[in-house]
């Protein structure tokens, strides 16, 4: 039967729901004994008045030693340290309030919340995939973009992962730029090209959303074909690096040719000039010698003729070594051309006999060919 429906006999009547006896209508149990109960088993205060329904309350010096304790408390947890690398974001009650710096720090808990960031350090991130070059060709590239915080209330509340946020940028315009280049420059000498288009673009596009981060470097990996055409790729891309080799051999040679060249061409100019000069004066010298002579040839001609003949003898043998061997029993003299043979000798190319002593009356000359010896008494030889 439930407790508040009529029941038989009048005792029911007497009984409630808080299970309290004797007709009395108590209510609900003594918050306050609960609460007196509770401070005695901690040793503050104890029953008063010896009975379970007498009055009790909770003393003022526990309160007060608790109230205490817990502000210390409260007060200890404040404190909180920003390292060196980092820096502080204070929230008060979810909100944005300052930035600290790194060191020792006070917060009130419960009102201000600490986000540490990172601002010192370098992060990475890489993005790779294959992809579709302008001559519709398949590559797979792969980039490491190198980046730090510099705002961190941007980084954290101006979008949602930032890290993210650039991760999917960088991907995209990695794409682009690979979707504007041709599979050649993207493999070879074109990589420097597409990674700076790629910072640039990456760069305009993340501007717009303030998330607070600076791109540090971009690093693009060497891209490589699709392993099915890898080794065809590998033979052209060897030929154009061959090719750049051999491109920079001739002009390391023609730079170190070019000069020795150009020191030739004005050696032998400054020579023919030296050379024309050389032959105009002595030309003018012959001139004046002839004029000069001249009136000595007018006044006695065959003088004259006589001693040209005999200086222009005199220059010829003394500028040729000549050896005249009288032949015993004769008239004629055998001349011997020793500058030939010494030249032969010095060379080794050739071996020559002794001279053979020729008859009397005839002459022999060691040249490449015989030659007749000329006759003292003829016109011109002089003993």
């Amino acid at each position: 039967m439930a407790w508040n429906q009529p029941g038989n006999g009048g005792n029911n009547n007497d009984r409630d729901p808080w299970k309290n006896q004797g007709g009395k209508d108590q209510g609900p149990p003594d918050l306050d004994e609960a609460v007196r109960k509770l401070f005695a088993k901690f040793g503050f205060g104890g029953n008063k008045g010896g009975g379970s329904g007498g009055s009790s309350g909770i003393p003022s010096k526990g309160i007060g030693i608790i109230a205490i304790i817990a502000i210390i408390v409260w007060f200890i947890a404040g404190f909180y340290t920003v390292k060196e690398a980092d820096r502080g974001v204070v929230l008060r009650f979810g909100q944005f309030h300052t930035m600290v710096e790194s060191g020792l720090h006070w917060r009130p808990v419960f009102v201000d919340t600490v986000e540490h960031v990172d601002v010192n350090n370098v992060r990475s991130d890489k993005t790779e995939g294959y992809m579709l070059t302008q001559d519709e060709n398949v590559v797979r590239v792969e980039l490491d973009v190198q980046y730090r915080v510099v705002d961190p209330r941007a980084y954290l509340f101006n979008v949602q992962d930032a890290d993210g946020v650039l991760s999917r940028a960088t991907d995209s315009a990695l794409r682009y730029v690979v979707g504007h280049t041709t599979m050649d420059e993207v493999l070879t000498r074109g990589r420097e090209q597409v990674r700076a288009d790629t910072l640039d673009m990456l760069e305009s596009t993340m501007n717009p959303y303030s998330i607070g981060l600076q791109i540090v470097d971009l690093n693009l990996l060497p891209a490589r074909p699709p392993e099915a055409v890898k080794d065809a790729f590998d033979d052209a891309i060897a030929a154009q690096e061959d090719e750049e080799r051999y491109i920079r051999e001739a002009e390391a040679y023609a730079r170190e040719v070019e000069p020795l060249a150009r020191g030739q061409v004005r050696r032998m100019l400054q020579e023919a000039q030296a050379y024309r000069e050389q032959i105009i004066l002595e030309a003018q010298g012959e001139v004046a010698r002839f004029n000069e002579l001249l009136p000595q040839y007018e006044r006695a001609p065959e003088v004259t003729r006589e001693r040209i003949y005999l200086d222009t003898l005199q220059d010829l043998y003394a500028k040729t070594p000549k050896v005249l061997v009288d032949v015993e029993g004769g008239n004629n003299m055998m001349y011997l051309p020793l500058e030939k043979l010494l030249e032969r000798q010095g060379r080794n190319t050739e071996t020559f006999s002794p001279p053979r002593v020729p008859e009397q009356g005839a002459g022999t000359s060691f040249n490449s060919e015989p030659q007749n010896t000329r006759n003292s008494n003829r016109s011109g030889g002089r003993n």
